[in-house]
């Protein structure tokens, strides 16, 4: 019987905070190659900064993050071509339209077909009428589905996204959601923030937790329940 394969993304005992303040309980989890994760809790409770802690973009106040086996880098090449982030809207080339950004982001990850692929995803979060605007001349929502499309334009083996649903519609959370899943379904693994309990429950198999006195561990859909129930 084949070993089952190890973590992708690996925390123990992680201590996230600006500075020397804690801004949540410590944090263990483990997340797969073709699974996904989805940290909730309410606001304040540590979510972003613990995404850019595991991204290699805050140092850890106490506490061990590998990717693939390794410790976090984000200098290094190997791990800005596995890891795709969507962590603000402000990451754009400004003197680029929306369109030549994408493409960049394709072409530079070697992806085959890259005007394919980035005419399909233009297609896909509804930017085609403003593909050739700068990001400075799109609206909030329309930069964050920009921002979207750039993490699905290149391959990755893990995307980290913070919050993806805001600022979009019903119809284009839905087609997060869906793209969120099949990204998982094809292999790469997910982990992402969210206040959204039908993202979460789409999405994810498995949620942390975050508040001030704990980190817990628990099924995505009980974690969804709570959400929509008020609850935690």
């Amino acid at each position: 019987m084949a070993n089952a394969p190890g973590p992708l993304l690996r925390a123990e005992a992680l201590v996230v905070g600006h500075g020397d303040v804690p801004v949540c309980a410590p944090v263990t989890l483990s997340l797969t190659a073709g699974a996904a994760l989805a940290l909730v809790g309410p606001n304040g409770a540590g979510k972003s900064t613990l995404l850019q802690t595991l991204v290699g973009l805050l140092p850890a106040l106490e506490g061990t993050v590998r990717f693939d086996g390794q410790d976090i880098d984000e200098r290094q090449a190997s791990f800005r071509r596995d890891v795709a982030e969507v962590l603000d809207d402000d990451a754009f080339f400004p003197s680029l339209t929306a369109r030549e950004h994408l493409l960049l982001t394709a072409r530079g990850h070697g992806v085959d077909e890259p005007e394919d692929v980035v005419e399909a995803e233009l297609a896909a979060f509804g930017l085609i009428e403003r593909a050739d605007a700068l990001p400075r001349n799109l609206s909030s929502g329309q930069r964050r589905r920009l921002a979207l499309a750039a993490a699905f334009v290149r391959p990755a083996r893990l995307l980290v996204l913070d919050e993806p649903e805001r600022r979009l519609d019903a119809a284009m959370r839905d087609t997060l959601a869906d793209r969120l899943a099949a990204a998982r379904e094809s292999g790469a693994a997910v982990l992402f923030a969210s206040h959204d309990a039908a993202v979460v429950r789409t999405v994810a198999r498995t949620a942390v937790l975050l508040d001030d006195s704990q980190s817990r561990v628990m099924p995505a859909a009980r974690a969804a329940d709570a959400m929509t129930s008020g609850g935690g």
